[in-house]
């Protein structure tokens, strides 16, 4: 497992500013958020390739700008729109192609509990083979305010899919659908292949880790367990911290929990 930061945690500071102080600071792992189109030019992410390249640093992962458009274009009954926004999830691909990325963030759609879930399946399954041709592996987050934020659902469609799928556990967003990070994991088992952490605790679900009661440790063993080749992503909301040295902490900690294990 590798320790990292998400660029998101310095939002809204420009996405080259925020890998550039990062890595500067010794982060040698990140997520980046892609937060405009423009971001997506091959000559933007030549740029942060050769940032990551100068501070010798790994972008385990990517997460797009466009997750709040998943329902509308992945899961609504107009084709035109599925084909388009497949299309147009090439360019993240390419994207992360050129950075080194492997792992997609994936939040997919909202709805009612009674959501179908072949249709979930049959759509996520289109982009999950996109990304496969690209080398890529499109992981289902748990959003609390998505059909992804129930571990029932994710038990449903994890059995409908079978090898073909796979897995973000944010800890807080477990948290804020009220369910358990360590049972959720549990419900995603193996396929596992990516994780945003935060501490939690009486001053809230999203703290720097050190600041709260969650059992940081003890949820990366079993996460090691499932799966040694998660990425375990810092991902905290900017008026959750102070400032970088915060981020900087939390991610040696993580690491030499990590180193530990």
């Amino acid at each position: 497992m590798k320790a990292g930061v998400s660029t998101s945690c310095l939002y809204p500071k420009l996405l080259e500013e925020s890998l550039y102080d990062l890595t500067l600071n010794g982060i040698t792992s990140v997520e980046v958020f892609v937060n405009s189109h423009s971001e997506l030019r091959k000559s933007f992410a030549y740029g942060i390739a050769d940032t990551l390249k100068r501070f010798e640093a790994d972008c385990l992962s990517v997460h797009p700008f466009t997750v709040e458009m998943e329902h509308m274009m992945f899961f609504s009954e107009y084709e035109r729109r599925l084909e388009d926004i497949l299309e147009y999830y090439k360019l993240y691909f390419q994207f992360m192609n050129i950075v080194g990325a492997k792992i997609f963030v994936f939040h997919g759609g909202k709805g009612s509990p009674t959501f179908s879930r072949e249709l979930f399946c049959e759509r996520y399954h289109k982009l999950y083979e996109l990304g496969r041709q690209f080398g890529v592996t499109v992981a289902v987050e748990n959003v609390a305010r998505c059909l992804s934020g129930s571990s029932a659902f994710i038990r449903d469609i994890s059995a409908i899919l079978g090898d073909d799928c796979a897995f973000v556990l944010d800890t807080k967003q477990a948290l804020r659908a009220r369910e358990n990070p360590f049972s959720f994991l549990e419900a995603i088992g193996k396929k596992i292949a990516h994780v945003h952490i935060s501490d939690s605790g009486e001053l809230g679900d999203c703290l720097p880790i050190g600041k709260g009661r969650f059992q940081v440790k003890k949820f990366l063993a079993r996460v090691n367990e499932l799966n040694p080749d998660c990425g375990i992503i810092l991902e905290l909301y900017r008026n959750s911290f102070r400032g970088i040295s915060d981020l900087v902490l939390s991610f040696n900690v993580l690491s030499k929990i990590i180193e530990s294990l």
